[in-house]
């Protein structure tokens, strides 16, 4: 028997890379004032050249600006606009840009199918050490915006990280808080269990996480995150073939987004659709691709993003 495991075909666009949070993991950001916010032109001209046949979703990645910052509405219009842009080339936009305001949340519902933020561990005291100069990361802004999302009937994508000082007991704190919040609301489709890998854009040499955990963190998982959530691995940072099958026998279910790079990894590039198959395949898994709105959803959105959805559904079959 063929089992089903899912992945989105998609893109990556960052408006900034520049953020006012420091993680001393990082590999994405760089200091406020030394980058520079993408261009509608340099999007358009991104954008214009993939092909929007073989791409689902658009990913809308971007480094954090404060809250007060001068600059938070002019980074959020642009977030607004490369949506809008990516609505317009047949694209399906999915943003996932750090903490924002329920009015922020509530604009951005009008231009995405799907929005995300991660968790990453409900523990504060990450905030003495590898959150220690973040501020978006305190553990009740990101349960709060997790609550605005189902109160908001915007379909979200969320996750943890692994291997930045957690203890089992942590793990299974954070992926309770997800299910409660996921009893309440039902719109949470993925919990991503990231493992966090040494780059070499990172402040501190922190170490990678031991992939050798990731099956028995994913049978935890599945036995506290309610069936309607999806578990997903990223495949670039689970290398071994014979791991990875490892990985999907213990429960996960969908392998995310893949794309030319991954941002947040730049040193892990992601497989192809053909490696992945040739993995997959012989150990009877069905690769299959998805939109980033999973279809219990689809009433969720307004009738023009319905309408986007499955035209890309359509096209994504054919």
């Amino acid at each position: 028997m063929t089992s089903v495991i899912s992945y989105s075909p998609a893109y990556t666009i960052v408006p900034t890379y520049e953020c006012f949070n420091r993680c001393s993991y990082c590999n994405f950001r760089v200091d406020p004032g030394k980058g520079s916010f993408l261009s509608l032109q340099d999007a358009l001209d991104r954008l214009q050249k993939l092909d929007s046949n073989r791409i689902a979703e658009m990913l809308v990645l971007s480094g954090e600006v404060h809250p007060s910052s001068a600059d938070r509405e002019k980074w959020f219009t642009k977030i607004h606009q490369i949506c809008e842009l990516s609505l317009s080339l047949g694209f399906l936009p999915h943003t996932n840009v750090g903490p924002l305001s329920w009015d922020e949340m509530n604009r951005l519902k009008q231009v995405n199918v799907s929005m995300g933020l991660m968790l990453e561990q409900l523990s504060p005291k990450f905030l003495e050490t590898v959150h220690k100069h973040a501020p978006s990361k305190q553990p009740e802004v990101r349960l709060r915006q997790l609550e605005w999302a189902g109160k908001l009937k915007i379909p979200f994508t969320t996750g943890i990280l692994l291997g930045i000082g957690e203890t089992s007991n942590d793990i299974a704190e954070s992926l309770k808080a997800i299910a409660i919040i996921q009893q309440r609301w039902g719109h949470i489709q993925e919990v991503i269990l990231q493992p966090h890998s040494l780059g070499t854009h990172q402040e501190s040499n922190f170490p990678s996480f031991n992939p050798e955990h990731l099956p028995g963190i994913i049978t935890q998982a599945r036995k506290i995150l309610p069936e309607s959530i999806s578990i997903q691995i990223p495949p670039n940072l689970v290398p071994e073939s014979n791991f990875l099958l490892e990985c999907l026998e213990a429960g996960a279910t969908d392998l995310g987004g893949i794309s030319p790079k991954d941002e947040v990894n730049p040193d892990y590039a992601h497989p192809t659709y053909e490696s992945l198959d040739k993995i997959l395949q012989p150990a009877g898994w069905k690769l299959k691709p998805r939109l980033p709105v999973y279809s219990q959803y689809y009433s969720w959105l307004s009738p023009s993003l319905q309408k986007a959805v499955l035209k890309k559904e359509k096209a994504l079959i054919n």
